[in-house]
This record gives structure tokens, sequence and C-alpha cells, in this order.
């Protein structure tokens, strides 16, 4: 892929910081159900089903069906694997960054919180 066509995706993945969890289990673990994935980040599936119709609807994401279990699997779209992995190495570097001189406590206040905004962000996309 031409270096402009992996910067108009970075560009893109950048708009949408609330994504990164997910990218990063789908990166980092491989494909995944939707359950598998809201079981990890800790918000409902319907949250997750959410995020990824958004991130498919982009071609970000694509949805197959498991040949085992016929459950509908997630994968990172192969033209966005690399965009996304340099956009999560940045992240990485940001957050080991503002977290390096906060305390323990500091950080897991941090971490509710974001977890209780996705939360809240999951039940205002239902209404």
């Amino acid at each position: 892929m031409c270096e402009n066509g992996i910067s108009r995706r970075r560009s893109h993945l950048r708009s949408r910081p609330r994504h990164l969890s997910l990218l990063a289990y789908l990166q980092y673990d491989g494909p995944s159900t939707v359950n598998r994935l809201a079981e990890r980040l800790e918000v409902a599936p319907t949250t997750i089903s959410l995020m990824v119709g958004d991130l498919s609807r982009r071609g970000v994401l694509t949805r197959e069906e498991d040949d085992a279990d016929r459950r509908r699997v997630v994968a990172i779209a192969p033209e966005y694997a690399e965009p996304i992995r340099e956009w999560l190495a940045g992240s990485a570097l940001a957050w080991a960054e503002v977290l390096a001189d906060l305390t323990p406590a500091e950080r897991a206040t941090i971490v509710r919180t974001m977890r209780a905004y996705e939360t809240a962000l999951g039940r205002r996309m239902h209404t």
C-alpha cells in the first residue's frame, strides 16, 4: 500500500479514540466474537455491536461467520492492519507518558472513568 493510503487511513482512525480499546484487542488477540470483546472491555455486548457496526460501515472491520459454531467473528480489515498497528503504537507511547507520573490509585480512577464513559455512551447510542 502506498504511504499516502496508510496516512489517509491513520488520519481516519485518529478521529475515533473511543474505538482504541476495541481495535487494540483485535490487533493483539486476533479475530473475536462480539460477546468476547464485550467481556474483555467490560461493556455491554450492545455497545460493542454498535462500535463494530460503525467500524464495519467504514471498512475498518470485517464480520464473518465462524465455520465451527456459526457465530459472527469480527476482524480488522487487511488494508487497515498497518495503519491500526501504527496508531496503537503512538497511542501506547502517549498513554505511557501521561500515566507515568500518576499513582496506582490515580490510574485506577482513570480506568473506572473510561469504563463509565463507555457504558454511558452505549446507553446514549440506544436512545
